[in-house]
């Protein structure tokens, strides 16, 4: 496996598309209310990206082997939605939680990050928790990476915190290599054991992105091919950023200035 170590040409130009990933999720927040639909949330986002940022929305005909191309410009993952859901016009609810993915693609570069958003004001207590037990998962991810790490420090510290809140992580999707290419070595895995998997070394750049069930972590797939919703029904979440390995830790690269901030603590402590 050759993971890849960014010149720093490469890394500027993925600070760059770091910030502008995070910047369309920046933009569209204050539209995430009860009766937009995701097919208008894309739409504003495509917009934005192309007709303001100059970038290109990474995901639009996508098409990786054994898929057919992906259809729009972002993904939108409402409620038991773990990932790739597809924009449609379905207006969401009060009280429905929806995660928006967004890559672009800037002078060559993928920055990639989601969120998750609360629609209205009656989102019940436990998919909060959800939410900010994955944002939880993310950040306590990240704090793994530093040169000489292993990359399953990162999945074996998310698997312990999720389970800890009686939660499971998904297995089938991971984070991922990143740079001119979309996907790329190595795999991220957000489960897993401690002292294993490559090691880290500066200048890698990576996502980590935990999928987290509020139920089991099996899955199923939709008509549709790309939508991957919790077999048992229950409630998923996702966060994701970028990241780069420094000298001496990490730096986070999907920032703008509504990123939210790091936790000040965890909430399981």
């Amino acid at each position: 496996m050759s993971i890849s170590i960014k010149t720093a040409e490469e890394i500027e130009k993925m600070r760059v598309a770091g910030r502008l990933g995070s910047e369309v999720l920046d933009y569209i927040t204050p539209f995430i209310v009860p009766g937009v639909t995701t097919a208008e949330i894309d739409r504003l986002c495509h917009e934005y990206m192309v007709n303001v940022q100059g970038t290109i929305p990474a995901p639009l005909n996508y098409c990786p082997p054994g898929y057919i191309p992906y259809p729009k410009s972002i993904c939108t993952s409402v409620n038991n939605v773990i990932c790739h859901g597809i924009p449609n016009d379905k207006p969401l609810k009060n009280g429905d939680v929806v995660n928006l993915d967004i890559t672009v693609i800037k002078d060559g570069y993928h920055g990639d990050n989601s969120r998750m958003f609360m629609v209205g004001d009656n989102v019940a207590s436990h998919a909060k928790r959800l939410s900010q037990i994955t944002y939880d998962c993310m950040w306590i991810g990240i704090e793994q990476v530093k040169p000489g790490a292993h990359f399953g420090d990162i999945g074996a510290a998310i698997q312990k915190y999720a389970e800890k809140a009686g939660y499971s992580v998904v297995r089938e999707f991971c984070g991922h290599g990143i740079g001119a290419v979309f996907h790329e070595e190595p795999q991220v895995l957000h489960y897993g054991k401690a002292g294993t998997g490559p090691v880290m070394q500066a200048g890698m750049i990576f996502t980590i992105e935990p999928m987290i069930n509020a139920g089991k972590r099996e899955i199923k797939q939709m008509n549709d091919g790309w939508t991957i919703v919790t077999k048992d029904r229950s409630l998923s979440a996702q966060w994701e950023h970028t990241v780069l390995v420094t000298e001496t830790g990490y730096e986070v690269l999907t920032v703008s200035a509504g990123t939210p901030a790091k936790p000040e603590k965890y909430l399981l402590g």
